[in-house]
């Protein structure tokens, strides 16, 4: 996957479209991921020792990873992002936009670096 927990993102569809968000949490067998003030529901609380007061609690949902786009760390935009092989056998993450590398996915391969 594209995103991981702590990024920023952007939501590009659904009724909180625009929102710019940090991302609290992935489900990655529903491929859903939970934002930050994105997709808040009012859960109902009886009383109880937990909640004393009882009341409404307004919490997260998990939204469609498909819903949202990365924002790049460089630019500052919503972009789409792409994997790619530098020369010593490393793979990166980067941004379609400005072409910067968002993150590093794995190390120099050993083949790579011996020859």
């Amino acid at each position: 996957m594209h995103i991981k927990s702590d990024d920023i993102v952007k939501v590009i569809s659904g009724e909180d479209k625009g929102t710019v968000g940090k991302v609290l949490r992935m489900l990655r067998d529903e491929h859903k991921l939970v934002v930050e003030g994105v997709n808040r529901v009012y859960r109902h609380v009886r009383r109880s020792q937990k909640n004393p007061q009882g009341g409404r609690l307004s919490k997260e949902m998990p939204i469609s990873i498909s819903n949202v786009m990365l924002i790049c760390p460089v630019c500052g935009k919503a972009s789409r992002t792409g994997v790619r092989l530098k020369s010593d056998g490393a793979k990166e993450c980067f941004c379609k936009k400005c072409d910067a590398t968002i993150r590093a996915l794995s190390p120099a391969s050993a083949a790579k670096t011996r020859s």
